[in-house]
């Protein structure tokens, strides 16, 4: 028993020291440098207090950007989990090459986000715009990108083409687990197929659900690379009377900051964004929770 509990800890140990060098002591030190004037260069690093996370209330991007992520999260909420639960409906009735489907509105989610971001940024200001071009169609002959006003939703569309087969598969996983003899019954009862669904399925699919809903929730919250290849923060539009760029999620306005040498503002913006998502996501995760005991 002795040995074996200590070839557990030696298989174990090399986890729990790279988790711990790579987030816990990081995070502990990023804590520190956000009370700091530290600006990534200078050794010379003073403490400044809550300074940081003050100003950032009188910080017009930053405000936005906050903003925007939160329009951006509750968008991508609702098309990716509507998109994936038909999905889920279509790949498992009865119709013909459901696997051959399956595979196919999964692919898009083994696509990188750096490489996904410049595929859609060629077809949307080249491809979309030569073809409105060509055969005057007025609303494609300007870029989706270019405009303040579509730009987020154009994001939600294409994040929702490539994480939408992923969530697919989750909610394919819980209707599989659901007995067939419930829809039969209903079926036999008479039951129209969307009563059997708002009745039956969504019900019992609750956990599927709850699993969905944090995903989307905090996959958006930090989204980065999509929006640095696709957007690149652009277009710019006014915010508080001030210039800043329309799509600039924040996850790219710390990465910004950041590299401009104001690391000690950037560790406060992520320390902002590490307890929004975690206040939102514990909330989300327990209002869901409490519905499925509810069903």
């Amino acid at each position: 028993m002795k040995q074996s509990r200590a070839v557990n800890i030696l298989f174990v140990a090399p986890c729990v020291f790279a988790f711990f060098m790579i987030i816990v002591i990081p995070f502990f030190f990023g804590l520190y440098y956000s009370v700091t004037d530290w600006n990534g260069v200078s050794n010379n690093v003073n403490f400044v207090g809550l300074r940081n996370f003050s100003n950032l209330a009188n910080s017009p991007d930053f405000v936005y950007s906050f903003l925007i992520t939160i329009a951006y999260t509750l968008i991508n909420i609702v098309l990716i989990n509507i998109v994936s639960f038909v999905l889920s409906l279509v790949v498992t009735s009865k119709i013909k090459r459901r696997n051959f489907y399956r595979a196919g509105f999964f692919v898009p989610y083994l696509i990188g986000g750096i490489v996904l971001g410049y595929i859609w940024q060629f077809i949307l200001n080249n491809i979309l715009v030569s073809l409105g071009t060509t055969y005057s169609i007025k609303f494609l002959e300007t870029s989706f990108l270019s405009l303040p006003h579509t730009v987020i939703w154009t994001m939600a569309v294409v994040n929702t083409w490539q994480y939408a087969g992923y969530i697919m598969l989750i909610f394919v996983a819980s209707i599989q687990s659901i007995p067939s003899s419930l829809m039969e019954a209903a079926s036999v009862d008479g039951a129209p197929f969307i009563s059997r669904v708002l009745h039956i399925l969504l019900p019992m699919m609750a956990n599927a659900f709850t699993i969905s809903l944090f995903l989307t929730l905090t996959t958006s919250f930090k989204q980065f690379d999509m929006n640095l290849t696709l957007t690149n923060g652009g277009p710019a539009t006014r915010f508080m009377d001030t210039p800043v760029k329309a799509s600039q999620l924040l996850a790219m306005n710390i990465f910004n900051t950041a590299t401009a040498n104001r690391m000690a503002e950037a560790q406060a913006k992520a320390v902002v964004l590490f307890v929004a998502l975690l206040v939102v996501s514990l909330i989300q995760v327990s209002v869901n929770k409490k519905k499925e005991v509810e069903m």
